[in-house]
């Protein structure tokens, strides 16, 4: 699928273990207009559904039960699909040197700063919001 006009994706991969905070990302974001939002609580599944079918974009939790999302990041990478790490800790998160200009979403998000990110795609490689 590609990005409808102005930047916005028609299909957003939700990486997030909490299924409050899933529902909540996949509420706000169809209510901006993206067709399809998927979720993977798991790195294999969102593997799996990136290999069914890649999306336009994807949020990634940093830290899901039991493991790091970083072999989802690194599939996205490949595909050169956009992505922002999402987290609890902000710009003090600790990412691997791979992925420390990867945007961050802070949690808990503010609707506007999703909707930047979501419309500008990858943005700007500094961006922590």
């Amino acid at each position: 699928m590609q990005p409808v006009a102005g930047g916005m994706p028609n299909d957003v991969l939700i990486v997030e273990d909490d299924p409050i905070i899933a529902l909540d990302f996949e509420d706000t974001i169809l209510g901006f207009g993206v067709r399809a939002v998927r979720t993977a609580q798991t790195v294999a599944r969102a593997l799996a559904m990136i290999a069914e079918r890649p999306p336009d974009f994807a949020l990634l939790d940093v830290s899901l039960i039991r493991e790091k999302s970083f072999a989802v990041a690194e599939q996205l990478d490949a595909l050169k699909i956009p992505y922002v790490f999402v987290t609890g800790y902000g710009a003090d998160a600790k990412l691997p040197a791979a992925f420390a200009k990867t945007p961050r979403l802070a949690k808990p998000y503010s609707t506007e700063a999703l909707l930047a990110l979501l419309d500008a795609g990858r943005g700007d490689a500094n961006q922590h919001v």
